[in-house]
Order: structure tokens, then sequence, then C-alpha cells
């Protein structure tokens, strides 16, 4: 059974870090492109960061560049999302995905992923 299984989320201060990783399981996912997507109350699930699957690529959604940090570690099978300076609109359910076979060509559409973790809470307090 193929799993991506999200942790690190938690209620944070704006200003401050957290760091979210994604674990995979069932299948290798060394080809695939990896997401994290989010989504708050009453929007809809949208991209935050990619990572290709040499690592070589990155993409980011223009609110976080600069604060956030995707990266991958083939060999554990684990993605990760390091959130630094974390603001109030960065709250939400943050979401890894898997875009398999995708090599090194990052999509940015949620319909395009394949496999999909069961999400992390993210909570930044004014």
């Amino acid at each position: 059974q193929v799993q991506l299984v999200e942790s690190g989320g938690g209620l944070v201060q704006a200003g401050g870090s957290l760091r979210l990783s994604c674990v995979g399981s069932g299948r290798t996912f060394g080809s695939d492109v990896m997401g994290w997507f989010r989504q708050a109350p009453g929007k809809e699930r949208a991209i935050v960061a990619a990572i290709t699957a040499s690592g070589r690529k990155t993409y980011y959604t223009d609110s976080v560049k600069g604060r956030f940090t995707i990266s991958r570690d083939n060999a554990k099978n684990t993605v990760y999302l390091q959130m630094n300076s974390l603001k109030v609109e960065d709250t939400a359910v943050y979401y890894c995905a898997a875009d398999r076979f995708r090599y090194e060509v990052i999509y940015t559409s949620a319909a395009d992923y394949d496999n999909w973790g069961q999400g992390t809470q993210v909570t930044v307090s004014s």
C-alpha cells in the first residue's frame, strides 16, 4: 500500500519556524516530483512548493519565496519543507503529494499529483 505520511505541523507564533517531513512507503519515489500543498478553510488546495526527482530544480509559490525551502532525501524516501518567518496567513493544512514518474518537470495543479498524505495542521498565531 502506497502511503505518504506528514509530520512536523503544530502551533507557532508569527515569525517562528517549523519543519515538515513527509515519508513515503509502499514504493520508491525517486522518479517523482514531490510537492507540498496547503488548504485553508474555505479555500482551494494550492501548491506551496515542489521539487524534481533529482532535487536540482524547485518551485515556490510567490507568497513563500525566500521563507520556505523544499528538499528531499531519496535514500530515505523523504521530502521536507522548512518554513521560516511564518505568517498568520500561512495557517492551513499542509499536504505532501507525489507526481509519479514526472522526473524533472514540475506541474503545479493538484490534479496532476497521484498520491497524497493525510495532511498536517500548521497554525500561526499573531
